[in-house]
């Protein structure tokens, strides 16, 4: 390994600005409608075995809610803003900002803001990159 690609590779402390990362997301019948900003990854970040961000999902409605899914990893969400309510395994839960959800893995999940404005949400995984991330929507 060239010293340029083990620099780039060093796990150190870091600081980022939200609205420095990129919006990435979905908005599709399937899918839903969420978007995101991954906030520390490995390969983006100087991080490594966490991976966590930022997201919205708009009101329910066709293409409107993060349709419920799910992946190997564990997940939790700590909400920032909005009313909504998170699906885990069948149940519904009702979240508001303050509000903090531990969703095991391989659990089916999804989300919704009930109220006017998008539920926003910070979310972290237990893995060193968002791309170990595989979702799997029961439609796909």
């Amino acid at each position: 390994m060239k010293a340029q690609d083990e620099a780039a590779c060093e796990v150190r402390p870091a600081v980022v600005d939200e609205a420095t990362c990129e919006w990435e997301g979905w908005a599709d019948p399937a899918r839903g409608g969420v978007r995101w900003r991954t906030l520390f990854s490995a390969g983006r970040t100087p991080s490594q075995a966490l991976t966590c961000g930022v997201a919205e999902v708009t009101t329910r409605g066709p293409g409107d809610s993060f349709s419920t899914h799910r992946h190997a990893q564990a997940e939790v969400y700590y909400i920032l803003s909005g009313e909504g309510v998170v699906t885990v395994d069948g149940a519904d839960y009702p979240v508001r900002a303050g509000s903090a959800v531990f969703i095991p893995g391989d659990v089916e999940h999804g989300s919704w803001s009930t109220g006017e404005a998008p539920l926003v949400l910070f979310y972290v995984f237990a893995v060193d990159a968002f791309e170990e991330v595989v979702y799997i929507f029961p439609s796909s």
